[in-house]
Protein backbone atom coordinates (compact mmCIF):
# COMPACT_ATOMS: atom_id res chain seq x y z
CA UNK A 1 0.00 0.00 0.00
CA UNK A 2 1.05 3.58 -0.65
CA UNK A 3 0.43 6.63 1.46
CA UNK A 4 -1.49 9.43 -0.20
CA UNK A 5 1.74 11.44 -0.38
CA UNK A 6 3.67 8.69 -2.15
CA UNK A 7 0.76 7.97 -4.48
CA UNK A 8 0.52 11.66 -5.39
CA UNK A 9 4.25 11.82 -6.08
CA UNK A 10 4.26 8.73 -8.27
CA UNK A 11 1.17 9.85 -10.16
CA UNK A 12 2.39 13.40 -10.69
CA UNK A 13 -0.61 15.05 -9.00
CA UNK A 14 -1.21 16.95 -5.79
CA UNK A 15 -2.61 15.45 -2.59
CA UNK A 16 -5.39 17.99 -2.81
CA UNK A 17 -6.37 16.69 -6.25
CA UNK A 18 -6.43 13.10 -5.00
CA UNK A 19 -8.78 14.15 -2.20
CA UNK A 20 -11.03 15.77 -4.81
CA UNK A 21 -11.05 12.58 -6.91
CA UNK A 22 -11.98 10.65 -3.76
CA UNK A 23 -14.83 13.03 -2.94
CA UNK A 24 -16.25 12.74 -6.46
CA UNK A 25 -15.85 8.98 -6.60
CA UNK A 26 -13.42 9.03 -9.50
CA UNK A 27 -10.56 7.42 -7.58
CA UNK A 28 -11.41 6.08 -4.13
CA UNK A 29 -8.53 4.97 -1.84
CA UNK A 30 -8.04 1.25 -1.44
CA UNK A 31 -8.18 1.69 2.33
CA UNK A 32 -8.99 4.48 4.78
CA UNK A 33 -7.71 4.20 8.34
CA UNK A 34 -10.76 4.11 10.62
CA UNK A 35 -9.02 5.94 13.44
CA UNK A 36 -7.05 8.62 11.61
CA UNK A 37 -8.99 8.86 8.34
CA UNK A 38 -5.70 8.62 6.46
CA UNK A 39 -5.96 7.37 2.87
CA UNK A 40 -3.93 4.52 1.41
CA UNK A 41 -3.75 3.48 -2.24
CA UNK A 42 -2.85 0.23 -3.97
CA UNK A 43 -0.03 0.29 -6.51
CA UNK A 44 -2.44 -1.05 -9.11
CA UNK A 45 -4.53 2.12 -8.79
CA UNK A 46 -1.81 4.06 -10.59
CA UNK A 47 -3.21 2.56 -13.81
CA UNK A 48 -6.62 4.15 -13.17
CA UNK A 49 -4.97 7.46 -12.25
CA UNK A 50 -2.92 7.46 -15.45
CA UNK A 51 -6.05 6.90 -17.51
CA UNK A 52 -7.97 9.52 -15.56
CA UNK A 53 -5.30 12.16 -16.22
CA UNK A 54 -4.98 11.19 -19.88
CA UNK A 55 -8.73 11.54 -20.43
CA UNK A 56 -8.73 14.91 -18.68
CA UNK A 57 -5.99 16.09 -21.04
CA UNK A 58 -8.15 14.96 -23.93
CA UNK A 59 -10.70 17.53 -22.79
CA UNK A 60 -13.35 15.22 -21.30
CA UNK A 61 -15.43 16.40 -18.36
CA UNK A 62 -14.95 14.55 -15.09
CA UNK A 63 -18.38 12.98 -15.46
CA UNK A 64 -17.45 11.68 -18.90
CA UNK A 65 -14.09 10.49 -17.54
CA UNK A 66 -15.92 8.47 -14.87
CA UNK A 67 -18.11 6.80 -17.51
CA UNK A 68 -15.15 5.87 -19.70
CA UNK A 69 -13.15 4.53 -16.77
CA UNK A 70 -16.07 2.49 -15.49
CA UNK A 71 -16.48 1.03 -18.99
CA UNK A 72 -12.83 -0.07 -18.71
CA UNK A 73 -11.46 1.52 -21.86
CA UNK A 74 -8.64 -0.62 -23.27
CA UNK A 75 -5.05 0.53 -23.50
CA UNK A 76 -5.19 0.41 -27.30
CA UNK A 77 -8.34 2.53 -27.40
CA UNK A 78 -6.77 5.07 -25.06
CA UNK A 79 -3.56 5.17 -27.10
CA UNK A 80 -5.58 5.85 -30.21
CA UNK A 81 -7.45 8.69 -28.53
CA UNK A 82 -4.20 10.19 -27.24
CA UNK A 83 -2.51 9.96 -30.64
CA UNK A 84 -5.42 11.79 -32.24
CA UNK A 85 -5.34 14.47 -29.55
CA UNK A 86 -1.57 14.81 -29.95
CA UNK A 87 -2.00 15.46 -33.67
CA UNK A 88 -4.72 18.04 -33.00
CA UNK A 89 -2.56 19.85 -30.42
CA UNK A 90 0.47 19.83 -32.72
CA UNK A 91 -1.61 21.38 -35.49
CA UNK A 92 -2.96 24.00 -33.11
CA UNK A 93 0.53 24.83 -31.81
CA UNK A 94 1.82 25.22 -35.37
CA UNK A 95 -1.08 27.52 -36.24
CA UNK A 96 -0.47 29.57 -33.09
CA UNK A 97 3.24 29.88 -33.90
CA UNK A 98 2.43 31.15 -37.38
CA UNK A 99 -0.10 33.60 -35.91
CA UNK A 100 2.48 34.82 -33.39
CA UNK A 101 5.06 35.29 -36.15
CA UNK A 102 2.57 37.37 -38.15
CA UNK A 103 1.73 39.50 -35.10
CA UNK A 104 5.43 40.07 -34.35
CA UNK A 105 6.14 40.98 -37.97
CA UNK A 106 3.24 43.44 -38.03
CA UNK A 107 4.38 44.93 -34.72
CA UNK A 108 7.90 45.42 -36.07
CA UNK A 109 6.50 47.07 -39.17
CA UNK A 110 4.33 49.48 -37.18
CA UNK A 111 7.11 50.30 -34.72
CA UNK A 112 9.56 51.02 -37.53
CA UNK A 113 7.25 53.28 -39.55
CA UNK A 114 8.28 56.48 -37.80
CA UNK A 115 11.95 55.56 -37.79
CA UNK A 116 12.06 54.15 -41.31
CA UNK A 117 14.67 55.93 -43.40
CA UNK A 118 14.76 56.03 -47.21
CA UNK A 119 16.97 53.36 -48.71
CA UNK A 120 20.51 54.47 -49.32
CA UNK A 121 21.94 54.51 -52.83
CA UNK A 122 24.52 52.02 -51.59
CA UNK A 123 21.99 49.18 -51.50
CA UNK A 124 19.28 50.47 -53.85
CA UNK A 125 19.15 51.35 -57.54
CA UNK A 126 16.95 51.34 -60.61
CA UNK A 127 18.81 49.17 -63.08
CA UNK A 128 18.52 46.30 -65.51
CA UNK A 129 18.99 42.77 -64.21
CA UNK A 130 19.84 39.54 -65.96
CA UNK A 131 17.46 36.67 -66.46
CA UNK A 132 17.63 33.26 -64.84
CA UNK A 133 17.18 29.69 -66.05
CA UNK A 134 15.88 27.66 -63.14
CA UNK A 135 14.89 24.15 -62.25
CA UNK A 136 11.78 25.13 -60.34
CA UNK A 137 8.81 23.94 -58.36
CA UNK A 138 5.67 26.03 -58.01
CA UNK A 139 2.74 26.10 -55.61
CA UNK A 140 -0.07 28.43 -54.65
CA UNK A 141 -0.14 30.04 -51.22
CA UNK A 142 -3.48 31.01 -49.72
CA UNK A 143 -2.59 34.63 -49.11
CA UNK A 144 0.52 36.52 -48.07
CA UNK A 145 0.75 35.14 -44.46
CA UNK A 146 1.27 31.57 -45.72
CA UNK A 147 3.96 32.32 -48.31
CA UNK A 148 6.82 31.40 -45.98
CA UNK A 149 5.29 28.01 -45.22
CA UNK A 150 5.10 27.29 -48.97
CA UNK A 151 8.44 28.49 -50.34
CA UNK A 152 10.62 26.71 -47.75
CA UNK A 153 9.39 23.17 -48.54
CA UNK A 154 9.69 23.86 -52.28
CA UNK A 155 13.37 24.71 -51.88
CA UNK A 156 13.76 21.73 -49.55
CA UNK A 157 12.41 19.24 -52.09
CA UNK A 158 14.57 20.67 -54.85
CA UNK A 159 17.70 20.75 -52.73
CA UNK A 160 17.34 17.17 -51.52
CA UNK A 161 16.70 15.85 -55.02
CA UNK A 162 19.63 17.71 -56.54
CA UNK A 163 21.94 16.59 -53.74
CA UNK A 164 20.87 12.98 -54.32
CA UNK A 165 21.58 13.42 -58.03
CA UNK A 166 25.01 14.84 -57.23
CA UNK A 167 24.18 18.21 -58.77
CA UNK A 168 25.73 21.40 -57.37
CA UNK A 169 23.97 24.77 -57.95
CA UNK A 170 25.99 27.13 -60.13
CA UNK A 171 24.57 30.27 -58.56
CA UNK A 172 22.07 31.66 -56.06
CA UNK A 173 18.56 30.31 -55.67
CA UNK A 174 15.63 32.44 -56.80
CA UNK A 175 11.95 32.75 -55.86
CA UNK A 176 9.18 34.67 -57.61
CA UNK A 177 5.89 35.80 -56.10
CA UNK A 178 2.91 36.48 -58.35
CA UNK A 179 0.07 38.07 -56.34
CA UNK A 180 -3.43 37.51 -57.76
CA UNK A 181 -6.57 39.55 -57.14
CA UNK A 182 -8.19 36.62 -55.30
CA UNK A 183 -5.55 36.94 -52.54
CA UNK A 184 -3.61 33.85 -53.63
CA UNK A 185 0.11 33.96 -54.38
CA UNK A 186 1.77 31.82 -57.02
CA UNK A 187 5.17 30.92 -55.57
CA UNK A 188 7.97 29.61 -57.77
CA UNK A 189 11.22 28.45 -56.17
CA UNK A 190 14.19 27.47 -58.28
CA UNK A 191 17.84 26.47 -58.43
CA UNK A 192 20.11 27.60 -61.29
CA UNK A 193 19.91 25.03 -64.06
CA UNK A 194 22.18 24.54 -67.07
CA UNK A 195 21.43 20.97 -68.14
CA UNK A 196 19.91 20.58 -71.57
CA UNK A 197 17.83 17.50 -70.81
CA UNK A 198 16.18 15.76 -67.89
CA UNK A 199 14.42 17.03 -64.82
CA UNK A 200 15.52 15.08 -61.71
CA UNK A 201 12.64 16.25 -59.52
CA UNK A 202 9.08 15.04 -59.93
CA UNK A 203 6.77 17.94 -60.72
CA UNK A 204 9.61 20.35 -61.46
CA UNK A 205 10.06 22.27 -64.68
CA UNK A 206 12.70 24.40 -66.35
CA UNK A 207 11.67 28.05 -66.04
CA UNK A 208 13.30 30.93 -67.92
CA UNK A 209 12.92 34.23 -66.10
CA UNK A 210 13.54 37.02 -68.62
CA UNK A 211 15.91 39.93 -68.06
CA UNK A 212 14.30 43.02 -66.57
CA UNK A 213 15.19 46.26 -68.36
CA UNK A 214 13.90 48.46 -65.52
CA UNK A 215 14.05 47.00 -62.04
CA UNK A 216 14.15 48.42 -58.53
CA UNK A 217 16.96 46.44 -56.93
CA UNK A 218 17.59 46.39 -53.17
CA UNK A 219 20.14 44.26 -51.33
CA UNK A 220 18.66 43.33 -47.95
CA UNK A 221 20.86 41.97 -45.17
CA UNK A 222 19.10 40.08 -42.40
CA UNK A 223 16.80 37.20 -41.59
CA UNK A 224 13.57 36.41 -43.38
CA UNK A 225 11.70 37.75 -40.35
CA UNK A 226 12.41 41.24 -41.66
CA UNK A 227 11.80 40.63 -45.35
CA UNK A 228 8.34 42.24 -45.23
CA UNK A 229 9.77 45.47 -43.86
CA UNK A 230 12.47 45.38 -46.53
CA UNK A 231 9.87 45.17 -49.28
CA UNK A 232 7.94 48.07 -47.74
CA UNK A 233 11.10 50.18 -47.73
CA UNK A 234 11.75 49.35 -51.37
CA UNK A 235 8.20 50.24 -52.42
CA UNK A 236 8.32 53.52 -50.48
CA UNK A 237 11.54 54.49 -52.28
CA UNK A 238 10.08 53.45 -55.66
CA UNK A 239 7.02 55.60 -55.06
CA UNK A 240 9.05 58.58 -53.82
CA UNK A 241 11.20 58.46 -56.98
CA UNK A 242 8.18 58.51 -59.30
CA UNK A 243 8.08 54.86 -60.34
CA UNK A 244 5.25 52.30 -60.15
CA UNK A 245 5.36 48.52 -59.76
CA UNK A 246 5.18 46.68 -63.06
CA UNK A 247 5.36 42.90 -62.79
CA UNK A 248 6.15 39.84 -60.73
CA UNK A 249 8.68 40.42 -57.95
CA UNK A 250 11.72 38.23 -57.36
CA UNK A 251 14.01 37.37 -54.47
CA UNK A 252 17.55 36.23 -55.24
CA UNK A 253 19.19 34.58 -52.23
CA UNK A 254 22.83 35.64 -52.52
CA UNK A 255 24.01 34.19 -49.21
CA UNK A 256 22.05 31.85 -46.93
CA UNK A 257 24.19 30.49 -44.08
CA UNK A 258 21.80 28.13 -42.30
CA UNK A 259 23.61 28.47 -38.98
CA UNK A 260 23.14 32.27 -38.97
CA UNK A 261 19.80 33.50 -40.39
CA UNK A 262 20.69 37.10 -39.51
CA UNK A 263 23.62 36.94 -41.94
CA UNK A 264 21.44 36.18 -44.98
CA UNK A 265 21.82 38.47 -47.99
CA UNK A 266 18.80 38.72 -50.30
CA UNK A 267 18.43 40.79 -53.42
CA UNK A 268 14.89 42.09 -53.91
CA UNK A 269 13.98 42.69 -57.54
CA UNK A 270 10.82 44.58 -58.51
CA UNK A 271 10.04 45.43 -62.14
CA UNK A 272 9.02 49.10 -62.45
CA UNK A 273 7.98 51.73 -64.97
CA UNK A 274 7.62 55.45 -64.86
CA UNK A 275 4.37 56.72 -63.31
Amino acid sequence: MLTIGDFARLGGVSVRMLRHYDATGLLVPARVDAASGYRYYAVGQLTRLDRLLALKDLGFTLERVRTILDDEVSSEELRGMLRLRRAELAEQIDADRQRLARVEARLRSIESESAMNPLSDKDYEITSVTGHRLLALSATADGQPTVGAVVGPLFGRLGEALATAGSTPSGPTVATYDFADDDTVRVTAGFPWEAADGVPVEGAEVVDLPPLPQCARYVYRGSMAGIGDAWQQLVRRVDADGWVLDGVCREVYLSTPFDDPDAWVTELQQPVRRA
